[in-house]
């Protein structure tokens, strides 16, 4: 692994140990074992690395962990229950102390867009590659349908998602199961249509 790729797996580690805000050039220096001056040679900055540790996990990490465990159940079904079905993971990945840590730190970066407008950006620019992802991995949208379809409905899926992320982590007693949410869509969009 070179210098830029032990960065990156450095700054994982530290954004998931400290958070966002917390995490300082010299601690992804050392969790990483390299020097100091690499993180602007590789990066310029120490919140371009953790811009883009912050986006492979997210894009990485935690689409495989999510998508590959949908792999795994995909045995028939129909759409709806695809959808219940990936919800159910959603759910389940915050039972991983790393993938909870992710979620957790992706609300403090959230939080911080406010008062960075270089961090908004890099935001913006993560959740749009994510949306058609999101589309996908719930079976909503083909992988071959229109970009354009696929980006609207990762947008009220991504929504959708960091507001039951949220519930579950503040108040999972309240929060809804995948049936319950698909109930909800339904009754919305019957609502929204007559």
């Amino acid at each position: 692994m070179g210098n830029r790729e032990a960065l990156i797996e450095g700054a994982k580690t530290c954004l998931l140990e400290k958070g966002y805000s917390r995490t300082t050039a010299r601690d992804i220096a050392t969790a990483a074992g390299v020097s100091l001056a690499a993180i602007g040679y590789h990066f310029g900055s120490k919140e371009a690395l953790l811009n883009e540790a912050m986006r492979e996990a997210l894009i990485g990490e935690w689409a495989a962990e999510v998508g590959g465990a949908m792999a795994a159940r995909e045995a028939g079904g129909g759409s709806r229950e695809r959808f219940v079905a990936t919800w159910r993971q959603v759910v389940e990945s915050l039972s991983n102390p790393r993938l909870r840590a992710l979620w957790t730190t992706q609300f403090e970066v959230l939080s911080l867009g406010a008062s960075n407008p270089e961090l908004v950006a890099e935001l913006s620019k993560m959740q749009g590659e994510a949306r058609e992802g999101l589309a996908q991995m719930f079976g909503t949208v083909d992988a071959d349908g229109d970009p354009e379809t696929a980006q609207a409905v990762g947008s009220f899926l991504q929504a959708l998602m960091l507001g039951v992320v949220a519930l579950h982590l503040f108040d999972a007693d309240s929060a809804p199961t995948g049936q319950e949410l698909a109930r909800s869509i339904r009754l919305v969009a019957d609502r929204l249509d007559g």
